[in-house]
């Protein structure tokens, strides 16, 4: 008989095995490879759902990801936040979201509740607690087992206002749960609906007509409560609970020395540059020092435009975005340089330089910024910010290093007396 029952546990539920215990007790558990999978499962799952609903706070190149080996742990790194708590809530809150029919209720307490079901609850509902009207009385309520609809349903979540003018919660079904939620409230006309949020039944209400994609939460929110609610409606449910296990605050002055020590590492590098291009290209030199504080000018601009913070990443991103100009300015003026030597006039040699070196700088330009593009679509936080900067650089340095370079250089010439040395 065990060995049929075991038989039938594997073929109906591949992933779980009968487990024999006391006094001929059996138990069915999941296997350890299949929990140790789920696991990892919810700890991916956690760390997408916090990156999204910290992304819509936003925080500038949060950091988000697994902590420990094999402790199913998430280290959450957010700078410039000024509200903390505010902000551990919206992390660890579920915001599991159910839609279910009421069965009984408010009940000032479960004793009553159980006084009325007959001393037992029905096994197809639950007894969940209340806080419809927002106060610090308890209630209970008697809900249904299975949901209408579920937060997995939800397409949209804003915050609103209901008709006396407080702070509610809107949100929008998707067109198969609008579907499933018209048939439902269709065939319970006059039952109450329950909006169960994290096991808590927020709002109960009669159902008097069909509702179908568009469903209201009410209650004593206030403004903020509302704006978080929606933003982790919109993100989607947590896969379990979080346990919070330690916080810590880090002091500007830190992160402030770091980027001071980093702007200065670019402006020291950024002289040094300078100064060899003067002195190892002479007068073409003044051209490419031009050309790379244009592009730098540029670069800057853009992160002022687009309101990014400029953080250590996006520094070294600054700073390969230099190196990327040098050597695109070192390719052109070495090809001139061979050119003169060849016996070639000086528009000649400055022609034939730009010809044959556009081709290099742009393949190189190009393959890096595909590399950037990939970083930035697979990385997190500072990888995105250091691809972001590094890829708008390298587009500006195309422009410099070529376009301005030569129309530079250009007017160089049309200045000079026929058979004028370049300076070079």
């Amino acid at each position: 008989k065990v060995g049929a029952l075991r038989n039938t546990i594997s073929d109906t539920l591949p992933r779980y095995d009968l487990q024999g215990g006391a006094s001929n007790s059996y138990q069915v558990v999941m296997k350890p490879s299949e929990l140790t999978s789920l696991k990892q499962r919810a700890v991916q799952q956690a760390i997408d759902t916090i990156r999204n609903r910290v992304d819509q706070l936003g925080v500038s190149e949060p950091v988000i990801q697994e902590h420990g080996l094999g402790d199913y742990q998430i280290l959450v790194e957010l700078p410039g936040v000024d509200d903390p708590a505010r902000v551990r809530e919206i992390m660890q809150s579920t915001a599991m979201l159910d839609i279910r029919l009421v069965v009984g209720g408010p009940y000032p307490d479960e004793q009553s509740a159980l006084r009325e079901n007959n001393g037992a609850i029905p096994p197809d509902a639950v007894l969940l607690r209340g806080n419809t009207g927002g106060g610090d009385q308890a209630e209970y309520y008697v809900v249904t087992r299975t949901a209408a609809v579920a937060g997995s349903d939800i397409r949209d979540a804003q915050p609103s206002r209901d008709e006396n003018g407080r702070p509610d919660v809107n949100f929008h079904l998707s067109n198969d749960g609008g579907r499933r939620f018209a048939d439902f409230t269709g065939a319970h006309l006059h039952e109450r609906l329950g909006i169960v949020l994290d096991n808590r039944v927020r709002e109960a209400a009669e159902i008097r007509d069909q509702i179908r994609d568009n469903v209201q939460i009410t209650g004593a929110f206030t403004e903020q409560q509302t704006q978080d609610l929606s933003m982790m409606l919109r993100s989607g449910a947590l896969p379990a609970s979080i346990h919070y296990l330690d916080e810590e605050t880090v002091g500007p002055s830190l992160g402030a020395d770091s980027i001071r020590q980093g702007v200065l590492a670019a402006v020291v590098g950024m002289t040094a540059v300078l100064v060899f291009m003067l002195i190892y290209y002479r007068g073409a030199g003044i051209n490419a020092d031009l050309a790379l504080i244009l592009n730098l000018i540029i670069l800057l601009g853009f992160l002022g435009f687009s309101h990014a913070t400029l953080t250590l990443p996006g520094i070294a991103g600054v700073i390969l975005t230099i190196g990327m100009g040098v050597d695109s300015n070192v390719l052109i003026f070495e090809r001139i340089r061979e050119e003169l030597r060849a016996g070639k006039a000086p528009a000649a040699a400055v022609e034939q330089g730009f010809a044959h070196a556009w081709l290099t700088i742009v393949d190189t330009h190009v393959t890096t910024i595909v590399s950037a593009v990939i970083l930035f679509l697979f990385g997190t936080g500072p990888v995105r910010g250091f691809a972001v900067t590094l890829t708008f650089g390298l587009l500006a340095n195309l422009f410099t290093a070529v376009f301005v370079s030569r129309v530079i250089f250009d007017g160089i010439l049309n200045r000079k007396e026929r058979g004028e040395a370049l300076s070079i």
